[in-house]
Parts: structure tokens; sequence; C-alpha cells
């Protein structure tokens, strides 16, 4: 008689760990794991249980007491759990003890990053950059149970599954890999670069930074008209798109980069490091918000410290809240415009402050309003203004020619005597 089997793919199922040492602030150790959790959803982890460990002091073999460490053991056995996620980075001796100790994977936090990376790559260089990660995080840990996505009823853990590549070589071949990837990296690199530079002579450039899952993507496309894939999930965005904003003034490019996250892994900010120097190369940063997150405060102080290392902490920056839509009042209150003066609240889903947003664009871009009136034979001038800035309106009457138009200061500067208004 034939056996029938079920090949309907079942879920990995996950134990949460938290580790909250005498030094954790509460509300950020709290914050850590509701991220974590959103992690573990966005690689399709099934969440079994979650537990927050208190510690004084970090033990070398688990990073916490044997004694808390058989305790976790058996309650994974008894969930039936396939894998233990911690928040946090384990080294790879710990990760090893804890395999030993449960017999199943153990995840940390830079592991579960470095998959959803995975899973996201679209471009060649996307694809590279997060092998490369991948390698590097993997080198150290050869032996390490790697949790399977792809596993079906009636199959055994750990065998292969349909999406899922072990890197079970040794450290040789490894080595070799990443000598070839970053081989094929430098020219993919090239190439962005010619392209980068034929693009930087002919338009100005502002990037959209932020925390991830900020809605960088959605108001990209509202801006623009474009249809970039944008979902309500960490790290939708990996590769830097760039689209034309839309105007008569001279051409203006909006890039949409990579989301920030605390703890980003050190692999992930080498690998990626090409695609977020499109903020340090950018003329204008719009910082985008999430305006309804509570951990709003984290987020911005996360993603100003990333552009510090990528040495993009001075570029004159906007700050946009966004997705106000979700706020009660439907726009940001008095005490988050304090904490961000001069930001400007913006809805991408609805359209709400997006014209007040493209103005001050236009006005960092390209300087203020301003008023020229030149004699009707210097038309040479006028003609300076449409070169050098954004005309706004032309008027021709019989004694002047009026310019309405915004320009930067060394233009300003060379007409200053036929400013109508100062």
């Amino acid at each position: 008689m034939a056996v029938l089997y079920e090949t309907e793919p079942v879920p990995t199922r996950a134990f949460l760990i938290s580790i909250a040492d005498a030094r954790s602030d509460e509300a950020e150790a709290e914050s850590l794991a509701k991220e974590l959790a959103g992690l573990a959803k966005t690689l399709g982890l099934e969440i079994a249980a979650r537990e927050k460990v208190h510690i004084r002091e970090h033990h070398h073999k688990f990073g916490l007491g044997t004694g808390k460490a058989d305790e976790i053991a058996e309650k994974a056995a008894e969930l039936g759990v396939d894998c233990l996620v911690f928040d946090g980075d384990l080294t790879p001796s710990r990760q090893r003890n804890w395999e030993r100790l449960t017999g199943i994977a153990a995840v940390d936090r830079q592991e579960l990053i470095i998959r959803i990376f995975a899973g996201r790559a679209q471009t060649r260089e996307a694809e590279i950059q997060v092998a490369l990660a991948q390698l590097y995080y993997s080198l150290p840990r050869l032996t390490h149970k790697y949790i399977d996505l792809s596993r079906q009823r009636g199959g055994r853990y750990g065998t292969k599954g349909s999406g899922e590549t072990k890197l079970e070589t040794d450290r040789r071949q490894v080595e070799q890999r990443i000598y070839r990837l970053k081989g094929e990296l430098a020219e993919v690199r090239k190439q962005r670069a010619v392209q980068r530079k034929k693009r930087d002579k002919e338009s100005a450039s502002c990037a959209l930074v932020g925390y991830t899952n900020s809605g960088k993507s959605t108001l990209l496309n509202a801006l623009t008209g474009s249809g970039v894939p944008a979902e309500d999930k960490l790290f939708a965005t990996l590769d830097a798109t760039t689209r034309i904003l839309p105007g008569k003034g001279p051409r203006l490019v909006i890039t949409d980069t990579v989301g920030f996250i605390r703890r980003l892994p050190h692999a992930l900010v080498d690998a990626f490091r090409s695609t977020l120097e499109e903020a340090a190369r950018a003329d204008l940063l719009i910082h985008v918000l999430d305006a309804a997150d509570p951990d709003i405060d984290s987020f911005y102080e996360t993603t100003l410290s990333v552009l510090r290392d990528l040495g993009a902490g001075k570029k004159p920056m906007l700050t946009a809240l966004n997705k106000v839509d979700r706020l009660e009042s439907g726009d940001a209150p008095d005490s988050l415009l304090r904490r961000y003066p001069n930001s400007i609240p913006v809805s991408a889903l609805t359209g709400k402050g997006l014209d007040e947003l493209i103005l001050r664009i236009e006005t960092a871009l390209s300087g203020p309003v301003r008023r020229f009136r030149f004699p009707p034979d210097r038309s040479d001038l006028a003609a300076l203004v449409h070169r050098n800035g954004t005309v706004l309106q032309e008027t021709y009457e019989g004694t002047y020619i009026e310019v309405e138009a915004r320009v930067e200061g060394p233009t300003v500067e060379k007409l200053r005597e036929y400013l109508a208004e100062e």
C-alpha cells in the first residue's frame, strides 16, 4: 500500500529570547524585543514563545547561567521549536554551546537580518553584497546549524530545501568564494560609478534616508509618481532606487536607500557601503521618520549615527515626519514638532504635506525665491538665471524684464544690482 506524505511547507517555529543586564534600559530592551519579533515575522518564522532573561553578569559559556540555560533548553523541547532566536550577537563558541545543549539552531540578531537581506536582494549588486555578508558571518561558524525555512511535512530536519543553500564548505573554499565575489562586486561598482558620474553632471540629487519601514519607498512613489515596490515590512528596499522629481526647473533626482536599524551587522554595513554611500554623495538628505512610532527618537539617533559613520553627518538635511495619517489628530502634535523643529509633517499615503516638502527641497537645492529686473536689452542676464536657477515667472515690460526665480549664492552675487527687492 502506498504511503502518503504531506508536502505542505511547515513554518519554522522560533523561541525568542531577550537578555537584559543591569546596564540595560528597560524601555529600550522592550523596544528591541518588539523589533526582534518584527524581524522574525519578516523572515517568515512562527513565534512559539518569547522570554526576557535578566542577568547580573554575562557568563562565558552561554551568556547566562547554566541553570537558566538548562531551563530554556527544557522549555524549547516542550514547545517543539526549531530554533532559538537571541536579541543580540552570539559569539561562535556560545552559538555552538547552545546548539549542543538544545540540538536545534541558535540564531542571533545578525543572522536574522542577513537572512532577511538574502531574501530581498533583487539586483546582481545586492545579491553579491548579501552573499559576502553571509560568508563573512559563516566563516567562524562552519559547524552552525542553519535554520531551514523550506522544510516540509514528512521530511527530516536538516535536509536541504529547494530555497536554502547550506554553507557546508571548509574555510579555504569560503575564502576563495569571498575573493571571487569581491572581484565581481568591484566590476559592478565601476559600472555604478560611471552611471552616477553622468547623472551627477546633469542634475541635483537628494537621498531618502531613515530607519527601516519608515515609509521611504512609499514617499518616493508619492513624490515621483513611480511604482517602486513598497511593503509594510522591515527592509522592503535593499537596492538604491533613483527617480526624477517632476517639475519645470532643473532636473532633480531622488534616491531611495536601504533602511537603517539598531545594531546593524558590521558585515552588512561593509557589504552595502556602496549602496549606503548614495546618501553621502547626495546634495541633500531627506530624513524620513515614522511619526506614529513611539521609538521615533531612538530611530532618529540611529540614522544620524550611521550617517556619521558614512561621512554624511554634516550634509544638508530636511526632516519629514511621515505617516501622520496614523496619528489620532491626523497631524503631528506640538510635542513632536518641538522636538523636531523645521520638520515637515507628511503622509505619503494621503498626499498631505507633499507640496510643502517639494517646495522645501527646491528651496534647499536652488535657494529662496528672488525677483530680478533687467534692462530690456539684457536678455543675456535672464538667460543666465535660466541656466543656473529655477525660473518661476518671467515678464517682459516696456522698460525692464522681470524674472522671479530660485537661484544659488554665486549667481545672486553676480546679479545683486538687479535685485528688485532686498
